[in-house]
């Protein structure tokens, strides 16, 4: 139960980190809100530092930055994906293959799915299908580089989560640090040799800090999550961090959800529940 209550309170971290970053990308470079908001993430990291501790063995580095790598790369192709939008089409996408990885690694590691999870899988890719294709007017269908990109974003996450979870369980929070401190080394590399195409927008700096913050937050729940429960359960809880985006994008940019996008929702949410109950 513990494990499920921390996945739920990552996965719902997540979502809000996502609008939050989603909208700072709209307003500048993906690059200069990730740039706010990595940084962020790390001094939460940091803060936490005295309260959970933190064990840097070679373990914890290793694993720690390799999550960090990831993270770097999810932050600019989640925000960029968010940015060109519709955010409540390209997060439920960007979900979806998040969890499948961690799927396969729990199964090749050992952890079983029981038939619900064996329904649940192939329906999770029925339900991107659906979620993607929009209602045939246009107005709602994501563009074939956005798909890309949130296949991109789900790839990049769906190897953070795998990396934390390799980490070793008494490490504390020392994978988490040494993650945003590599994700914040490599966005400022990236910043650095893109400078002069990066624009003369001013960042959304509280937009990107508070994406940063509460991203940190969910990847703390997650590593709680994953240490007392099993990978290919706590991956699926936490990819319904959707939920939270769509919300948030509906009630704040009033953004349509079509016919046939709302019924690749409730598959998705079928098959995510599907995948937990395994």
């Amino acid at each position: 139960m513990l494990a499920l209550l921390l996945a739920l309170g990552s996965s719902l971290a997540y979502g809000c980190a996502d609008f939050f970053g989603g909208l700072g990308a709209r307003k500048a470079h993906v690059l200069r809100t990730v740039l706010i908001a990595a940084p962020a993430s790390l001094a939460v990291e940091v803060l936490l530092w005295p309260l959970l501790g933190a064990s840097f063995s070679a373990g914890a580095v290793v694993w720690g930055a390799a999550s960090g790598v990831a993270s770097a790369a999810a932050f600019a192709l989640l925000y960029r994906t968010l940015a060109i939008g519709p955010m409540n089409v390209l997060s439920p996408v960007t979900a979806l293959v998040s969890a499948a990885l961690p799927v396969a690694v729990g199964l090749l590691q050992g952890e079983h799915l029981g038939a619900a999870g064996l329904v649940g899988l192939p329906l999770a890719l029925v339900a991107v299908v659906l979620v993607s294709a929009g209602d045939g007017g246009g107005a709602g269908r994501p563009s074939r580089i956005a798909l890309l990109l949130a296949f991109g974003a789900g790839g990049a996450i769906a190897l953070q989560l795998i990396f934390l979870h390799q980490a070793p369980h008494e490490s504390g929070v020392a994978p988490l640090i040494v993650g945003r401190a590599v994700s914040s080394a490599v966005t400022l590399a990236a910043a650095g040799l893109l400078r002069r195409h990066l624009g003369p927008e001013r960042p959304a700096y509280g937009l990107s800090a508070a994406a940063g913050v509460l991203d940190s937050v969910a990847n703390l729940l997650f590593l709680l999550a994953v240490r007392s429960g099993d990978l290919t359960v706590v991956a699926v809880i936490t990819a319904l961090y959707p939920a939270g985006t769509v919300l948030l994008a509906r009630a704040v940019l009033a953004e349509r959800i079509h016919r046939g996008q709302l019924v690749g929702l409730g598959t998705a949410a079928v098959a995510v529940s599907l995948l937990a109950l395994a």
